[in-house]
């Protein structure tokens, strides 16, 4: 699944669009690297995401294409 849509369906950012803005701004890290928002993110990924002076550093643990609002913890776990 494509980067961008994973951090909306998991809702860590809440549209699309201002994930792909994100990425582009080079404000998203996948394992270490600065990553586009069409790379492919898999079970076992580090996504650390810079929002102003706060940053969120997650591990994907599930990778779904359509998850309800209660289950979308599920995807990630914090570190």
């Amino acid at each position: 699944m494509r980067l961008d849509k994973f951090l909306k369906v998991s809702r860590l950012i809440k549209r699309r669009t201002v994930a792909n803005e994100a990425c582009d701004a080079g404000r998203v890290l996948v394992n270490g690297k600065v990553a586009k928002a069409s790379l492919n993110v898999k079970e076992g990924d580090v996504i650390e995401i810079h929002f102003g002076t706060r940053t969120v550093k997650v591990e994907v643990l599930d990778v779904q294409e359509t998850v309800r609002k209660e289950e979308a913890k599920e995807l990630y776990r914090f570190l």
